[in-house]
């Protein structure tokens, strides 16, 4: 029987743990950073290595976990939307895109785009003008976001995927 078809072992639920804490504890390490995180850069890789499935519940867990440090707020609605949709468009094109630019730009427009994503969230609770007011006065840390992305994916993204991959199959293979 192939491993893909078989139900979740102790070491994925090990694995899930896991790297679902390294993407906390990026994003935390880079806190004092506006708008500048790994946490895109995770996902993409993770949905790449270990499969969109895997993923995705790393993606549930991580905001989860980001609502026991932050507390609960309108925005997390758009986090167990942004993450999973994240994992899914990588773990899509991570079959046909193999190059890191790929990847550099979805993440660059991901950033780009994340505020576009919580005024609509925003719009739901505030109406429309606030939602509008809220995407425009953040556009500044919407560009930050979507070229650090960019840059960051353009620059580890090979390294971090070459070690990872390598350390990951260990793990999901033994």
């Amino acid at each position: 029987m192939s491993y893909k078809n078989s139900k979740m072992r102790a070491k994925d639920i090990a694995l899930i743990g896991l790297l679902s804490a390294t993407i906390t504890g990026g994003k935390l390490a880079l806190s004092f950073i506006p708008n500048v995180e790994i946490v895109t850069l995770l996902f993409i890789i993770y949905a790449n290595v270990f499969g969109i499935k895997r993923t995705f519940l790393v993606s549930l867990i991580f905001t989860t976990t980001e609502i026991f440090i932050y507390g609960f707020s309108t925005w997390l609605i758009v986090y167990y939307f942004v993450w999973p949709l994240l994992v899914v468009l990588s773990g899509t094109l991570g079959k046909k895109v193999k190059s890191e630019y790929g990847f550099a730009i979805l993440g660059g427009i991901y950033g780009l785009g994340f505020g576009a994503f919580f005024a609509v969230a925003e719009s739901f609770f505030y109406g429309w003008a606030y939602g509008i007011t809220y995407w425009v006065r953040g556009l500044p840390f919407d560009i930050i976001h979507g070229v650090s992305n960019f840059i960051l994916i353009l620059i580890l993204f090979k390294p971090l995927q070459k070690v990872i991959s390598h350390q990951g199959k260990r793990i999901i293979l033994d």
